[in-house]
């Protein structure tokens, strides 16, 4: 076969800088120039055909198989893509004569060099590279944790969950004032944690009033009722008004708007938790409540894993379904109707509806707060608890269920004070 002396074609004599097979080099310049190329009719200028010695005379019929010419009289053979290959006129595909001159795959790979890396210090030294090295230079994945289908630790949550309902119920049985150091605590760490949520905005609610305003309404409402409790709000209102004066005019009116709405969101709804304990079975009306949220949040989670299919409110809480809503409600009715009759000697229709009203202000509750978290940009308030996120994120509920609870129970049962 002739070479076509093109600069597009590279020698055939050329090794190559990293080809250590002739054979194979030869294999690839034959391949790409045949000498049935002399005989290709091609659409081409005369000035072309003179230059190049080909025979370019026009001709419509189009060529078959790509680059590669039928012979005259015969049709391609279909031979591989690698190795040398006879001539059109005298091997056939798969004879011993077309493959004798192909280098097996074991032998061809067997020159190669193995891979090597070099030694810390001595980068001329090469040393194979052995699986423990790899080993070694991966660091070690920690294992994760495990999960629910809804996406938490469920481990951790149901640890955080019991030990926060344990303190709550030692507090009413042993010492019911213990109650409202736990209701204070609270309203504390989830005022500290809505003002950090808020910063990280560029809203800046005085903290000290806030924080001391929650304190004071806690106490009001233990020792004065739902009255002491509205003046405290006011009070803390005004200070925070008062106090974010000395900050200056720049962002005035988003810091204030905003002290505003954690007064009423945290310390003010918490309050009502206190109002629940205070008549002589207070300590019944919180567990009343709380295990009405429980329940909620139990029905919800349950029928949102295995049978949530609508959304209830996608651009707020994307996990929240209808089924889900539906599996809260019915799991609060449950439980109202089997509870109040033996809390409070009540028709079990008082029961259902009580946890019925507990139950949609918990899931408003949960709403409420997915929806500010949705506008700041966050996920949760903090992580102080393990599965849950910040204790914000179990108050939730807890601030809305808390005052309904009080209103529902003023009706049913009537406190004696």
């Amino acid at each position: 076969m002739t070479h076509l002396d093109s600069p597009g074609w590279p020698d055939a004599s050329d090794r190559g800088h990293d080809d250590s097979h002739p054979r194979r080099q030869r294999a690839r310049h034959l391949d790409a120039a045949s000498d049935t190329y002399r005989d290709l009719p091609s659409n081409g200028s005369p000035e072309t055909e003179r230059d190049l010695g080909l025979h370019l005379d026009a001709d419509p019929a189009p060529r078959e198989r790509g680059r590669h010419a039928a012979p005259e009289g015969g049709e391609v053979p279909d031979y591989p893509w690698s190795g040398v290959r006879p001539g059109y006129t005298e091997a056939a595909q798969g004879s011993p004569e077309a493959t004798s001159e192909l280098l097996p795959v074991s032998e061809a790979t067997s020159e190669l060099p193995p891979v090597s890396a070099a030694s810390p210090g001595h980068p001329d030294e090469a040393r194979p590279v052995e699986a423990a090295d790899v080993d070694e230079a991966s660091p070690a994945q920690e294992p994760a944790k495990p999960k629910g289908r809804a996406g938490r630790n469920l481990r951790a949550a149901i640890g955080v969950g019991v030990t926060l309902g344990a303190v709550v119920v030692a507090s009413l049985v042993l010492w019911p004032p213990a109650f409202l150091g736990v209701v204070a605590v609270a309203i504390v760490v989830a005022t500290w944690e809505m003002v950090r949520a808020v910063g990280a905005r560029g809203v800046r609610p005085p903290m000290v009033p806030l924080i001391a305003g929650g304190l004071a309404m806690a106490g009001l409402a233990w020792y004065g009722g739902a009255e002491a409790l509205l003046l405290g709000l006011i009070a803390t209102a005004i200070a925070a008004l008062v106090w974010r004066l000395a900050d200056g005019p720049a962002g005035y009116q988003h810091d204030v708007v905003a002290a505003l709405l954690i007064a009423v969101y945290v310390p003010f709804l918490g309050g009502f938790a206190v109002l629940l304990a205070r008549p002589e079975d207070g300590y019944l009306r919180v567990l009343a409540a709380l295990v009405g949220v429980v329940l909620s949040d139990t029905g919800g989670y349950v029928a949102g894993v295995f049978f949530g299919k609508r959304p209830m409110a996608p651009s707020v809480s994307p996990k929240k379904s209808w089924e889900g809503t539906a599996g809260s409600l019915l799991a609060a009715a449950i439980g109202g109707a089997l509870m109040l009759p033996f809390m409070f000697d009540v028709a079990w229709w008082y029961g259902v509806l009580f946890g019925v009203a507990v139950s949609a202000a918990s899931v408003l509750g949960d709403l409420a707060e997915s929806l500010i978290k949705r506008d700041l940009g966050i996920k949760d308030m903090s992580s102080l608890l393990p599965g849950h996120g910040g204790l914000m994120d179990r108050l939730d509920s807890v601030l809305f269920a808390a005052p309904t609870a009080v209103a529902v129970l003023a009706f049913v049962a009537p406190a004696v004070t």
